[in-house]
């Protein structure tokens, strides 16, 4: 039976698998396997939203220090001087050092510290619905090599059954109580085992090789063990839509808000900045005349026009819309996502209690039938036939465990929540 935490494999096929695994891979048997979260780790470790994320939350911080500034731009120094030394040369001279300070138009420091504060949030959002990606890579990867692992200590474990009766045919082909015959039958059907041994185990290396590629991770160990699943998410969390809690939905509600701030900012700039100069002057007309100084206090006012930022407005309100229109596709999207999940959990979770009364039946009439063949009282296509029989209950099993597993995984990836 399987457990909330824990999925109990077949114990034949573990101990074949893992011992295989560890032989080609030069680690102990008892090497724990990479779980979920540590696959999700290390592959969300190289993604690129993951090393620039530092750097563009440190971005929003810094534009939001700029927008509680007093000035709109940094203050700039004027410094000017005007002589006749090249022509007359009577002596005539003007010096002049000012401060220009550029002004917020009314309005446009809040904007665009509100501005800043929703890049500041959309970052958050970008880079937890980056998370959420990596997250469905990784768990497509990781449950794709769940099953090729338990597909090749099924094989496994069945290549040694049918080596078991081969040598008990040919035994008894030897003391003359089977024809020929049946020994021939015995051998394909051991032929047949080691083919499909040797393609499970290739369908295993290439799922291997495809959860490194996602992970980067040459150090995992890719041993199945007793991988833990991730516990099942309750049915409290249900809504009618997901809410500003799910990475996709947060993400496009930042997205959203950011272009509508844009769009109030650019509202508001309609002009360039108006500019505050204090300067002083000193003069002199000529070689003799005392020195004159003066204070200059000016406004520089630009003209605008309605037209000036009506490309920049446009854009951004064209932004706006497409997220919020997005936002609600993609809010049906992930609701339509979750009821197919929480479905197929549920489907899996009957699934696994019909594997279960197979495969116990299918174990009990393949040891009845074992010792009525070695007796002589079953001929070998019904021997046949009943371990085939039993192998893929086993299989069908095996499976089952697999699929629930998985099955809550796809749930928790469609309810935005990462591995555990």
């Amino acid at each position: 039976m399987y457990s909330k935490n824990r999925i109990t494999w077949l114990p034949g096929a573990l101990l074949a698998l893992a011992a295989t695994a560890a032989c080609a891979q030069n680690v102990p048997a008892a090497t724990p396997s990479t779980t979920l979260k540590q696959a999700f780790d290390a592959a969300w470790a190289r993604q690129p939203e993951a090393l620039a994320g530092d750097m563009r939350l440190e971005a929003g911080h810094a534009r939001r220090s700029s927008a509680d500034s007093w000035t709109a731009e940094p203050l700039s120094i004027e410094l000017a001087g005007k002589t006749d030394q090249l022509d007359r040369n009577e002596g005539s001279r003007e010096f002049e050092v000012g401060i220009t300070v550029p002004l917020w138009l009314p309005g446009e420091r809040a904007a665009a510290g509100s501005l800043a504060e929703a890049e500041i949030s959309a970052s958050t959002s970008r880079s937890l619905a980056a998370k959420l990606r990596t997250a469905n890579a990784v768990r497509s990867a990781y449950w794709d090599w769940q099953r090729a692992s338990i597909d090749a200590g099924l094989a496994g474990e069945r290549l040694t059954n049918f080596r078991n009766l081969a040598s008990d045919v040919a035994r008894r082909v030897k003391a003359g109580e089977l024809a020929r015959a049946d020994q021939h039958q015995a051998d394909g059907a051991l032929a047949g085992a080691e083919a499909s041994l040797a393609e499970a185990e290739s369908a295993l290396a290439a799922a291997m090789l495809t959860v490194r590629a996602v992970t980067g991770g040459t150090a995992l160990q890719l041993a199945p063990g007793n991988t833990s699943i991730e516990p099942e998410p309750s049915a409290g969390r249900e809504s009618p839509l997901p809410d500003a809690e799910h990475p996709v939905v947060s993400e496009l509600l930042d997205r959203s808000e950011v272009a509508r701030r844009a769009a109030t900012l650019a509202s508001t700039q309609r002009r360039a900045n108006p500019e505050l100069t204090l300067a002083t002057t000193r003069e002199r007309g000529a070689f003799g005349d005392a020195w004159q100084q003066t204070v200059t206090l000016g406004v520089r006012i630009p003209f605008g026009s309605d037209s000036r930022n009506r490309a920049s407005i446009a854009a951004a309100s064209a932004d706006a819309i497409e997220a919020e229109a997005q936002l609600t596709l993609e809010r049906q999207r992930v609701l339509s996502d979750i009821d197919t999940a929480r479905s197929r959990v549920k489907s899996a979770r009957t699934q696994i209690a019909a594997a279960e009364h197979r495969s116990r039946l299918a174990g009990e009439s393949r040891a009845f039938f074992q010792k009525a063949f070695r007796i002589g009282e079953v001929d070998l296509p019904t021997r046949l036939r009943i371990e085939l029989d039993a192998a893929e209950a086993d299989r069908q099993l095996a499976s089952a465990r697999i699929e629930f597993a998985a099955a809550i995984s796809a749930l928790r990836q469609a309810m935005g929540l990462l591995p555990e």
